[in-house]
């Protein structure tokens, strides 16, 4: 095929502009998903953001239980459970009774959700309905109703999804703060 230079240059041209036009609707795309396009998850982030260093959370007297991880991958991170929360069974946005951090090669906890529990249900925050988890769990519990809110970790499963697929424990032995 001969192609004289002028349309060899439109054509780069044309292949540029689609290029283009496709790295900005794949960010678009990708801003979209995000930013959780969630009212509650904007509402948990403002009532929760103190969260951001974990200090905050040992302060109000969360601790820390192991890593969480999928069997078919992904991972909700190191939860921060608060034990008074847990049992008097509130829902109550600004005191959730897990807060989860994913573990980061550099030692240390990013915020990436909360974790709302309850034994009374069927449950809902703000329109958002709870997932049940029966008894016996890999948790020790009762049966119970929680809901995740991935506020601060976009999850491409879905804002209220157990697990995300963006979350690794990989680093988990070596977080500390």
């Amino acid at each position: 095929m001969n192609m004289t230079p002028s349309i060899c240059a439109r054509l780069l041209v044309t292949v540029a502009a689609l290029s283009a036009c496709t790295a900005l609707a794949q960010a678009h795309q990708g801003a979209a998903a995000s930013s959780a396009d969630s009212p509650l998850a904007d509402k948990v982030r403002a009532a929760n953001s103190r969260f951001l260093d974990v200090k905050a959370a040992t302060a109000e007297g969360y601790a820390p239980i192991p890593c969480a991880s999928g069997i078919t991958g992904g991972a909700m991170g190191i939860h921060y459970v608060n034990g008074d929360y847990l049992k008097d069974d509130k829902v109550d946005i600004a005191r959730p009774e897990a807060v989860m951090y994913e573990p980061m090669a550099d030692g240390t906890l990013k915020l990436v959700a909360v974790e709302y529990i309850t034994s009374k249900g069927p449950t809902a925050l703000d329109g958002q309905l709870f997932n049940f988890n029966s008894a016996p769990n890999r948790y020790g519990l009762g049966p119970f109703y929680e809901l995740h809110v991935w506020a601060w970790k976009a999850n491409p499963t879905g804002t209220f999804a157990d697990m995300n697929p963006k979350v690794s424990c990989e680093h988990a032995t070596t977080a500390t703060r």
